[in-house]
């Protein structure tokens, strides 16, 4: 699949003397970034507590109790908190693949880091003991000096390389090309998106907030997604309503119609192709899905 243009280019600048970006956020709207966006360098989060989306990629998925993903050079993404997660922190961490120069992942000692990099082009959600282990150490990286700092990096990825507690969001893979010059125009499709999912959205109306026309823009947004309009808002309105029945013991009608579906019977269609559950067997094992 091709995914052209959408995300805007963020520019990351380490600091002087620094390979590596280390950013701690104690508030969750002090991160600036919730918009769809991509950089040329890999990416280690860690969001201790709370509950939220992820977008990364094609992929859409909702996480529990924190995250810890591992997402590889130039893979889109939205950020992961704001001021509904209820998390206590995040902490990012990014460097380029190459930051210990262009061959230091080729060496032998390195083999296994080197596939754990190779899966988070696809972006890696970790979980289990691995989760809070690892996520601990993340945190405590603010409290070293840059060389410190750096060695403790690599133990990290020598852990998360070990650990078999992960899973592969966008397992078919995922490749794109930046047109930044499409970025505006995406941002403001996924914001409408957001901000209007719980009601019907019709194709004209959408297209008429990019300025295009019906057609011209179904073309547009399969090119750029791999997938149709309806089918990304629906895929939003799942990814909510898992949210919903994991949090709420709110009929699961009442979800349905208010994730912005306003047919039970196709919902339940839907939440189960999209999740090979039904909503109640969903909510039913969310405990053991979670562990």
């Amino acid at each position: 699949m091709k995914f052209k243009g959408a995300p805007a280019l963020e520019r990351i600048d380490p600091g002087f003397g620094n390979s590596i970006k280390l950013r701690q956020y104690a508030d969750p709207c002090r991160n600036k970034l919730p918009y769809w966006h991509i950089h040329p360098e890999m990416e280690m989060v860690y969001v201790n507590g709370g509950s939220g989306k992820r977008h990364i990629g094609n992929q859409l998925s909702y996480y529990k109790n924190g995250d810890l993903l591992l997402i590889g050079a130039n893979l889109p993404h939205y950020g992961f908190t704001d001021r509904l997660t209820g998390n206590k922190s995040e902490t990012i961490v990014q460097m380029k693949e190459d930051f210990l120069g262009p061959h230091f992942f080729e060496i032998p000692e390195m083999a296994g880091v080197k596939k754990l990099m190779q899966r988070a082009k696809m972006g890696v959600a970790f979980h289990g003991k691995t989760k809070g282990k690892i996520g601990g150490k993340i945190e405590k990286l603010v409290k070293f000096d840059p060389y410190d700092r750096l060695l403790k990096i690599l133990a990290i990825l020598k852990e998360l390389a070990l650990s078999e507690e992960y899973t592969v969001l966008n397992v078919d893979g995922f490749s794109m090309e930046i047109e930044p010059r499409d970025s505006k125009r995406i941002n403001k499709v996924y914001d409408f998106v957001r901000e209007n999912f719980q009601r019907p959205i019709s194709l004209d109306e959408i297209a008429d907030t990019v300025s295009m026309t019906e057609p011209a823009f179904c073309r547009y947004f399969k090119k750029i997604s791999g997938k149709t309009f309806t089918q990304f808002v629906n895929e939003y309105r799942l990814v909510h309503a898992s949210k919903l029945l994991s949090e709420r013991p709110d009929n699961i009608t009442d979800i349905c119609f208010e994730c912005g579906f306003n047919n039970f019977s196709h919902f339940n269609k839907l939440f189960k192709a999209f999740t090979g559950k039904s909503p109640s067997q969903y909510r039913n094992e969310l405990t053991t899905i979670v562990k």
